[in-house]
Order: structure tokens, then C-alpha cells, then sequence
């Protein structure tokens, strides 16, 4: 069902619309620097910390998903149902990833004051309001920038479904710029026919000399990025597999769930076991100003198994412990239902869902009122989950970037980490 009680707002793309030019770019994007080597492939997929990011584009609704209040004057028609985890319930349209509840942490008190599109998504994936003038890095240029391994073959930011722009990486270069991907191969990812790999390796070494022979004397940022650039694509080539969905059996797709999304689920589940560091998974047509209630029940029945199953999977597998999953979006909806049965844009009052590497499993932290119109307990914007997802990954969300010798926080200045979710 398409959504045509969206606002209309240029941050709404067809769901389906990504896929004519996912793949544009995709070997020339920079998402990793210097990597050349795939050796230690298995002991890397081991090790590796990953991040999973599923973006529910356009505001899903608290009060439908994480925070619903039944019997309420705002909320709605559905019920909420018990949870893996005892005294916690979610809304009814979640019944599969109601039993992985005990791998997932639920903040139900998140106000960032944005009620627009863009600034909101800004927030969410920078941990900073927007400033006129200057570009934050988002989450998946940012953290991949500082968990890369030296001997990760992979592009570091991965974009499944839709999204990824140049300007996500801002100030930590092309290097983090996301890979878009589609359900085919990435386009150019094998050496030219007719070409052996003893004359393609030829070419390169020739490449290499001269290019270091323009170097001396001028080298800057941009001639070590373009260097990197063949680096790169004679490393994805060599990983050319990874990117190949092709492979994945209708069985699973349909123990997913069936349809694109559970397809989009199992190709972040193949990327993560390949050692991806992090990987966004865009599910969209969650802005719903009218049929709030009908479109709900399409677009989380979408959602709902493929997610719970890729949780499951991690699980199973033994990746969730290194792997921090993460869903949230722009801002929720309103409690109070409109005229066309619809909820709007609402940032006051929100909830986000995470899980995995060091999140404890099974918290519930801050609440909103019996009509979920404010929250009345331990209120965290974007700033404080921004903290929280460095902290969850090993890494010090204090310690600043530095740009040119200036620094740069990575998240909004007096946040912290929400230390009753993390492990």
C-alpha cells in the first residue's frame, strides 16, 4: 500500500524508486582506507565489531510499536502484548519481535524537539542539532571511521534500501562515504574480460609507480585518497562475493517473512557475517497524516518478522555479541489521532530500540505519561543514544574529533551515555 497521507517532505523517496541508482558509485565510493588485504578473513568475521542501523523512514509511531497505551483517549485501536521479558509489553503489530525482547533495550523517553524531517533525521544520525554552515558526520561514517579494522576488506558504511549521501562522511573524507546496494552485485565488481589477473596486477604496479611519481613533492589528503580509491576497488573485487545476493535461497526469504524487506534483512544478516562494520537497512512510508491505524498494520506486518528473525539469527549464530542493532528514525507520531485518522509529526515523546554488543538486554528506561503525550521520566534526545552507541561499541563518545586542529564533539555538548541500558 502506498502512504498518501505523507506531509510531501523531499525526505520521502518511493521505497522502491533507490534501485534505478543504488548502485551508482558503489566501487569509486571511498569506504575504508588503505585495504588491500583480505587474508584472516575467518578470524576477522569473528572479531569484529558491527553495527546494524534499521531506519524506519518518515516517523514510525511510538504508541503503535514500543510505548503503546491501550484504553487510552490517543491510543488507538490495538492492544499491547507481553514480551520474552516479564512486566514488558509491546503493541499487538509486534508479535514476532516480541519474543526477542530479552536481546533488545527499549528508551522510552526520547524529546528532541523537532517535528521536521530533515532536522530531525539530522539529529538522530549526527547527535547534533543542525548547524547552518557545517556538516556533522553521521553515525555510520563516524563509527566506521574509528572501528575499521587495517584488515577489513569491506566498505565500512553499507546503505541497503535506499540513502547514503557523500555529505554523511563531512570532515572524515571519501574514505566513509556509504555503499549503496541493491539486490544485484554492485556494477564493475570484475576485472575486464579478456584481462588475467597476472596482466591486471601488471597494470596496477604501473599505476602505483606512477602515481607515486606525481606525488613527490605535492602530496596532499587528496592524492592518498585517490591512491586508496584502486586500493579499494582491487579489494572489493577480491570480495566480490559478499555483494552477491543472488545466492539467497527463497527458503529463507520466506522464513523472513517473504517480500523486499525480509530480502533487505537477510542481505544485512550476509554483510554482517562477512565482517561489515556497519550496515543500514532503510524500511519507508512510516509518515503516515492519514489511515495511521491501516497503514501501521501494512508497514510493521513488513517489519516485524524479518526484523525479529535477523535478531534471532544474530543470536543463534553467536553475532549479536558483536554486533549493536539500533531502530529508530526521524521522530514519532502524535498521540492525538486527527480528523483523517492520522497521527502527525511528533518529537516530543518518542521511543528508540536497540540491542546487542553491550546493551543489557531486556532494560526499559524513561516513560511518558498514561497518554503518552510528555515524557515524565528520565527525558534523552539524540545527543545522549549518540553517547550511547559509542559506549556500546567500546569507544569513548568524550574523546572529540579533530579536523584541521579543531575538535569536534561527537555528540550534543551535555549529553551522556543512558548507562542503565548498556551491559
Amino acid at each position: 500500500m502506498f502512504n498518501r497521507g505523507t506531509c510531501g517532505s523531499a525526505e520521502h523517496v518511493s521505497r522502491r524508486g533507490f534501485l534505478s541508482g543504488a548502485t551508482t558509485g558503489a566501487v569509486s565510493a571511498l569506504g575504508f582506507s588503505g585495504m588491500t588485504k583480505v587474508a584472516g578473513a575467518n578470524e576477522l568475521r569473528s572479531q569484529q565489531k558491527r553495527v546494524v542501523l534499521f531506519w524506519l523512514a518518515g516517523g514510525v509511531s511510538q504508541l503503535e510499536t514500543w510505548d503503546p497505551k491501550p484504553g487510552t483517549d490517543t491510543g488507538g485501536p490495538f492492544l499491547d502484548i507481553p514480551t520474552s521479558v516479564p512486566g514488558v509489553n509491546v503493541c499487538e503489530l509486534l508479535p514476532y519481535t516480541a519474543r526477542q525482547m530479552h536481546h533488545l533495550a527499549v528508551v522510552r523517553g526520547v524529546n528532541t524537539k523537532v517535528n521536521d524531517h530533515g532536522k530531525g533525521a539530522y539529529f538522530m544520525q549526527t547527535g547534533h542539532p543542525q548547524t547552518p554552515g557545517f556538516e556533522f558526520p553521521y553515525l555510520g561514517s563516524a563509527l566506521s571511521s574509528l572501528l575499521v579494522r587495517p584488515d577489513n576488506p569491506l566498505p565500512g558504511y553499507v546503505c541497503i534500501g535506499g540513502g547514503g549521501s557523500a555529505k554523511e562522511s563531512s570532515f572524515l573524507g571519501p574514505r566513509f562515504v556509504p555503499v549503496a546496494v541493491a539486490d544485484k552485485p554492485p556494477a564493475n565488481m570484475r576485472i575486464a574480460d579478456g584481462l588475467t589477473a597476472e596482466e591486471d596486477a601488471r597494470r596496477r604496479e604501473l599505476r602505483a609507480r606512477i602515481g607515486d611519481r606525481f606525488a613527490k613533492g605535492r602530496r596532499a589528503a587528496t592524492t592518498e585518497v585517490y591512491d586508496e580509491s584502486f586500493d579499494q576497488a582491487a579489494a572489493l573485487i577480491a570480495q566480490r562475493d559478499v555483494f552477491d545476493f543472488t545466492g539467497i535461497p527463497d527458503s529463507e526469504v520466506d522464513r523472513y517473512g517473504g517480500g523486499e524487506f525480509a530480502r533487505h534483512c537477510l542481505m544485512a544478516r550476509q554483510l554482517v557475517e562477512a565482517g561489515s562494520t556497519f550496515t543500514k537497512v532503510t524500511h519507508r512510508n512510516y509518515d503516515t497524516h492519514s489511515e495511521n491505524f491501516n497503514f501501521h498494520v501494512e508497514q510493521l506486518g513488513e517489519f516485524d518478522q524479518p526484523f525479529a528473525t535477523f535478531v534471532a539469527d544474530l543470536a543463534d549464530r553467536g553475532l549479536l555479541e558483536h554486533t549493536l542493532v539500533v531502530v529508530m528514525c526521524e521522530f514519532g507520531r502524535t498521540p492525538r489521532i486527527n480528523q483523517k485518522m492520522g497521527r502527525d509529526h511528533w518529537g516530543t515523546a518518542w521511543s528508540v530500540a536497540l540491542g546487542g554488543m553491550g546493551i543489557q538486554g531486556g532494560a526499559v528506561v524513561g516513560a511518558t505519561n498514561a497518554n503518552g503525550t510528555k515524557v515524565v521520566d528520565r527525558e534523552v534526545h539524540g545527543g545522549h543514544l549518540f553517547h550511547t552507541y559509542y559506549r556500546a561499541v567500546g569507544l569513548d563518545p568524550t574523546a572529540d574529533f579533530v579536523h584541521d586542529g579543531r575538535p569536534f564533539t561527537k555528540a550534543k555538548a551535555g549529553s551522556e551515555a543512558i548507562e542503565e541500558i548498556l551491559a
